[in-house]
Parts: structure tokens; C-alpha cells; sequence
């Protein structure tokens, strides 16, 4: 048998992530900024780079540049070297039914030849889009003691939330006897993680039978719990799908709320800060004469001269004198000015908030408008702001709004305030 680091990895990190609504517009969701330093992918490949597995396959597909640009050539997880390696692997072209990966499994059927070129007892599957610390050494240990076709990553989850999942039933042995795929009513609340090991023959066997079979949950699980043993791995763990606002802003909150079981220091979670010159070069963060920060978490680079009360800061966020950041998420160089006040909002990188500009007003009976034409994305009072918006001076933002990126950068008429639960675009 041979070594578990000669596990080979791929990575699921091609979704689309429309619930992240524009944090998504112009990067893959994997590739959103987390935490202050990190992308939401990092967590995944820090994984994988702790478990000391050498070769990797990232499957890429919705605007992938800004991913590329972030792995580049893994050397930041130690992807490099004579036997260590990670391929970016995009959807294959000119073939008929092969233009986009159409699920889970038939992503994974599309890139066969990657794993038949790199051979391994087992293969390795995770998601790019998850928070969360995994011994994987240990789960691929468990799989092979199991003697098992495939191990399921698995957690209890409340049981109001197992409808999003797969649900697996398990016996004493914690072998999968039984599985329902996002149940309406559920038998069980252990949910499927999207994490998975697989015996490398077995997985190409499957993959080889039904070209219409395109998702593990739907259509790889059910069939294999028919004719092989397939296994759950319990998991205790902090683990988040960070694949909606809500559960995105929950996770960064999670970074300063004590004892939440997050942690990505002490998980050894590391960032690529080459891919951008500007975070590099950062000076350590200045906190003026007079300024207040309470609960938050700072980055290299911020200068903070008014307020700062349970947010995250990504590097170069300036909050000027007067100004109020409460309960929200800030990326790389926004600019707060003097007297402006941010409450719940998510911004994106280079916004600017003008002087006594006011984004998100109003208290309980706002917070419940929801968003007119997201109202599934925002309805808890979070506000986003899109990438290099330009809030001008004064103005005021209400409750679940959606400002597109550029917006206030083109020649337009605007309001002295703008409704709860709209969406401003530039043009």
C-alpha cells in the first residue's frame, strides 16, 4: 500500500456563486476576499498543504483569471518542485456536451486523463468554496482501514438546515446504508460536506458508466451505497458553506466572536500575499490619537482615526476622523471619510464613502424590506457595495441595497436617499 501523501487532490472550484450576487460579478467565488488576508479558497488548499498531499487539481470554470492569478503556481502552499505540483484544469472545449462542467462528478469525468496521468490509490475531492480545518491524512487513514469504495465527509447539522444538503444514513459502523439528496423531510441530519476520498478505480468505473450521471449527491452516491461500502467520516469541527450574504457575513463575524471555533492561524491557514503587490508592501496598521476599535479585526496597512466596532478590515481600509464602521466587512482600500457611517455593509474593494455619506439606516422595521429584486440574497438589513462605488458626500443608503460597482463614477442625477431594498446601478 502505498504512502496516504500519495493521494491525489482535485478541487471544485468552478461554481458560480450567484447568491454572493456581486461579490461575484467580476471574480470566481472561491476567489472572494475572507478574514481580512484570505480568500475563501485558501482554506482548501491550506488543507491540503497541512496533510502534506503534493498534487493538485484546481477544476476551474466561472471567470477564473482572478483565481489564476491568487494560486498562480502554488508556491505559497509549497506546491512546488519535482513532484509537487497544481494544474489549473478548465473546462474542455470542441468536444459535443463537454463545453461546461454540468455537475459535480461530470467535472470531475472531464478531467479523467489528469488522474490516469498522475496515478494514486485514491483520489481525493473537495469543495474551494468551504471554511473549514480538516485533518485529510486522517479521513484517507480512516477510508483505507474501512476498506472502503468511497468516504463522505459528514457533520450534524440543525435539522431546519438539512434540506440544503445531502443526508446520509448510517448504521453503527458508520457505514452509508441509505441516502436522500436534499430532503424535503429529512430522516436524518447528517449532512454530506462535499468532501470525499475515493478508491481511484472504483471512481473511474463510475465515472466510465452513465454520461448522464453529472452530480455525486444525485446520481454517484445512491448507486455505489448499491454495490460497494461507503463509509461516513464524522466531522466535529467549525466547517461553513460560505455560499450566500448571510452565511458569508456569519463566517467573517465568526473571526472575532470568541470561542466560535474558528481560527485560521491556529489552523496554519495561509494566504498568498504576493498576489497583490500593493499587500506586500503594506506598513503595519496606524490607529490615530482618539480613535475606538472595539471587537475587530485590523489589517496591515489601515489607518483608523474614527471608529471601528466588530467589523473586519481588509489591508489599506481608511476610516477617517468622525467616521462610524459597525458590524460590517470591508475589502482591500476602501476609503471611509470623516463622518461617514457604515452599518452592516459589505464593500468591495476600492470603494469610496463620502464625507457624512450614511450606508444603512434605520433599525428593525428596515432591516425587514428585503431587497426588491434579490430578496432571497438580502433581507437581514446587510447593505453591499460594489467594487470602486463612489458614495458622495451626504448621501444616505438604507437597509438590504445593492450598489453596483462603479456606481457614482458616471455623470447621474442622484437622490438625497436612496430606498431600503433597492439596487443602483451606474448606468
Amino acid at each position: 500500500m502505498k504512502d496516504i501523501n500519495d493521494a491525489l487532490v482535485l478541487l471544485l472550484a468552478g461554481g458560480i456563486g450567484s447568491r454572493l450576487n456581486i461579490l461575484v460579478g467580476h471574480r470566481a467565488k472561491p476567489a472572494v476576499p475572507f478574514g481580512g488576508l484570505y480568500r475563501i479558497i485558501d482554506f482548501s488548499l491550506s488543507n491540503v498543504m497541512n496533510a502534506g498531499l503534493s498534487k493538485i487539481g484546481v477544476l476551474t470554470q466561472y471567470k477564473p483569471l482572478s483565481l489564476m492569478r491568487h494560486i498562480r503556481n502554488g508556491q505559497p502552499w509549497d506546491f512546488t518542485g519535482r513532484t509537487r505540483g497544481v494544474e489549473i484544469l478548465p473546462p474542455r472545449t470542441g468536444e459535443k456536451d463537454s463545453d461546461w462542467y454540468k455537475g459535480t462528478a461530470d467535472a470531475i469525468r472531464q478531467n479523467i486523463d489528469f488522474i490516469k496521468a498522475n496515478p494514486s490509490e485514491q483520489v481525493v475531492i473537495l469543495s474551494g468554496d468551504h471554511i473549514y480545518q480538516m485533518d485529510l491524512n486522517d479521513m484517507i487513514a480512516c477510508h483505507r482501514q474501512k476498506k472502503a469504495g468511497i468516504t463522505v465527509g459528514m457533520m450534524v447539522v440543525p435539522m431546519s438546515e438539512i434540506h440544503q444538503f445531502g443526508a446520509g444514513i448510517v448504521d453503527e459502523e458508520n457505514r452509508i446504508v441509505d441516502w436522500e439528496e436534499k430532503p424535503k423531510v429529512a430522516r436524518t441530519n447528517l449532512a454530506s460536506m462535499g468532501i470525499y476520498v475515493f478508491d481511484t478505480e472504483y471512481l473511474l468505473s463510475l465515472l466510465a458508466r452513465d454520461r448522464k450521471e453529472i452530480d455525486f449527491g444525485m446520481h454517484i452516491i445512491p448507486k455505489a451505497i448499491e454495490e460497494r461500502q461507503v463509509f461516513a467520516y464524522p466531522f466535529y469541527g467549525y466547517w461553513r458553506d460560505v455560499g450566500t450574504i448571510q452565511a458569508y457575513w456569519d463566517a467573517n463575524m465568526d473571526i472575532i466572536r470568541p470561542d466560535s471555533g474558528i481560527s485560521p492561524e491556529e489552523w496554519g491557514i495561509r494566504p498568498n500575499a504576493e498576489s497583490s503587490r500593493r499587500t506586500m508592501d503594506r506598513a503595519p496598521a496606524r490607529f490615530a490619537a482618539g480613535c475606538t476599535v472595539q471587537s475587530s479585526l485590523i489589517s496591515a496597512g489601515c489607518v483608523i482615526e474614527g471608529t471601528v466596532i466588530n467589523s473586519v478590515l481588509s489591508p489599506g481600509v481608511v476610516v477617517k476622523k468622525g467616521a462610524i464602521v459597525r458590524d460590517s466587512v470591508i475589502f482591500e482600500d476602501t476609503m471611509i471619510e470623516t463622518d461617514a457611517s457604515l452599518d452592516l455593509v459589505v464593500a468591495d474593494k476600492r470603494v469610496q464613502v463620502g464625507k457624512g455619506a450614511v450606508v444603512g439606516f434605520g433599525e428593525a422595521e428596515a432591516k425587514k424590506i428585503t431587497n426588491k429584486e434579490f430578496p432571497t440574497h438580502l433581507y437581514s438589513g446587510i447593505t453591499l457595495l460594489g467594487k470602486e462605488a463612489r458614495i458622495p458626500d451626504g448621501l444616505k443608503i438604507g437597509r438590504n441595497c445593492i450598489v453596483q460597482p462603479n456606481w457614482g463614477c458616471t455623470k447621474v442625477s442622484l437622490p438625497e436617499y436612496l430606498e431600503h431594498g433597492a439596487v443602483f446601478s451606474a448606468a
